[in-house]
């Protein structure tokens, strides 16, 4: 099976580079991981969203979007679980 290909957008990627060190390596770890299985246990479905997922991290949270046909994790947002919803 071929892995997917993650994506940032730019401005998870910022979010990304203003963490510290040691929050932004577990936060990639765990992105690395959703190219061989993008739906882990623990990821929950957003409610009120066609194709948003999300995966806890900590006290972080990953939201993405998955194109099943082209093989693309997107992640959108990377924020602290008090703002990742707004």
């Amino acid at each position: 099976m071929t892995p997917y290909e993650v994506v940032f957008a730019r401005s998870a990627r910022r979010e990304l580079q203003a963490l510290p060190l040691t929050v932004a390596e577990r936060i990639l770890k765990k992105v690395e991981r959703l190219a061989i299985e993008p739906r882990p246990a623990g990821c929950q479905k957003l409610r009120g969203y066609f194709d948003l997922w999300r995966i806890r991290v900590g006290e972080y949270r990953v939201i993405y979007s998955i194109d099943d046909t082209t093989r693309i994790i997107d992640i959108a947002v990377i924020r602290h679980r008090s703002e990742a919803y707004r």
